[in-house]
């Protein structure tokens, strides 16, 4: 359904996954991958906005780079330069608002684990874009990447996994009332008896298809009532 394309960022040029419905307009959504890259289950949740009236766009943030080895998407994950991934974010966004297939003024943005952080810190970074934010298990590994959450101007829905070793359910609720304290919309819905990435249909060992759904369906539910 999607195709990669090429965009401008910041001076350089970056790749992402594009997908469109079939009806060729619709709002705008940016999708921000995992630690394994812009992985099959990725350009997947685009083509599946796309069918749900949505133009996605996914970022790939590690320059082609994908695997499947968690020691090696670590790796991956902490090499990655986080000043060039904001800098490719925001040329995503720039690229969707400039499309004429993207009948919005502002964008959504979900992202899975690593890409659940970095949603997080897009809405910091583009709060004149970012209406709706969704990062579900997300993480902010970088110790030096601490984002403004004062910055956000959007709405933020999270969802996270009660049975979660990276981000554990206390930390989902303390992001919450740090957003909440800082005046925010926030809403962050702990999923009982699933774990990290249940929403990731490529990883049977941790997929959890009602959960997922309930998620998706909220996600699109979100979207909808926010992205204008």
């Amino acid at each position: 359904m999607g195709e990669i394309v090429e965009f401008p960022s910041n001076g350089t040029t970056a790749q992402g996954y594009l997908a469109v419905p079939e009806s060729g307009r619709g709002p705008g959504v940016i999708v921000i991958q995992e630690w394994w890259g812009l992985v099959p289950h990725i350009k997947d949740v685009a083509d599946r906005f796309a069918a749900a009236g949505y133009v996605a766009l996914a970022p790939d943030l590690f320059h082609g780079e994908t695997t499947t080895e968690p020691d090696e998407a670590g790796k991956l994950m902490m090499a990655m330069n986080v000043e060039q991934a904001g800098k490719d974010m925001g040329g995503a966004v720039d690229h969707l608002l400039g499309l004429d297939a993207v009948s919005s003024k502002s964008l959504g943005v979900i992202g899975f684990c690593m890409g659940g952080g970095l949603a997080l810190v897009l809405a910091t970074q583009r709060p004149d874009a970012i209406a709706a934010c969704a990062p579900y298990y997300g993480l902010i590994p970088w110790p030096d990447l601490q984002p403004d959450f004062s910055k956000i101007a959007g709405k933020v829905q999270g969802h996270f996994a009660a049975e979660d070793g990276f981000f554990s359910p206390e930390q989902a609720r303390a992001l919450e009332q740090q957003l909440r304290d800082l005046g925010k919309d926030a809403e962050i819905q702990v999923h009982e008896g699933v774990d990290h990435a249940f929403f990731n249909d490529t990883r049977p060992e941790v997929h959890h298809p009602e959960q997922a759904q309930k998620a998706w369906n909220d996600t699109l539910a979100f979207f909808a009532q926010h992205i204008k």
